[in-house]
């Protein structure tokens, strides 16, 4: 059983991070050149478009950040134990989704290809310890209640 809620936490995890991925690329709307929601399907023609506009990258860079720290939040919340194992999991799926866009598609600055090593293992293990800690003071506060 708690292989199937851990698989489910990790999924939706990295559903929720591509969701916030998403919604940070569409904040320009100058950077929508596709149709739908999802920049995902036509990323070749995105990362075309924005060849040469380092904002996306940033807004692309802080979006995944923010994406790897909720959703490894979320995983954290629904897996039962090792909460921060599994969110920091996320972040290196997360990250080798990222690296496999980097060799497929050349269209990303060198900034970019250097500081998303940075950025989904630090944030994913905040999003972890997040969860960590505020589980531990609940447990302090149990304690505290049945020793009084």
């Amino acid at each position: 059983m708690n292989f199937l809620r851990n698989t489910f936490a990790v999924i939706l995890g990295l559903t929720v991070a591509a969701l916030l991925i998403t919604i940070g690329i569409r904040i320009n709307s100058s950077w929508i050149t596709y149709e739908g929601f999802s920049a995902f399907e036509k990323w070749e023609s995105v990362l075309k478009s924005v060849e040469h506009k380092p904002y996306f990258f940033v807004a692309l860079l802080i979006s995944s950040g923010i994406a790897a720290t909720v959703g490894g939040v979320v995983t954290a919340i629904i897996v039962k134990y090792a909460k921060v194992a599994y969110a920091i999991l996320i972040g290196f799926i997360l990250l080798f989704i990222a690296m496999l866009d980097i060799i497929i598609f050349p269209y990303h600055p060198t900034f970019y290809k250097i500081l998303i090593f940075l950025t989904f293992f630090p944030f994913s293990w905040i999003g972890g310890k997040i969860i960590e800690v505020i589980y531990e003071r609940k447990k302090r506060r149990k304690r505290k209640l049945l020793n009084k």
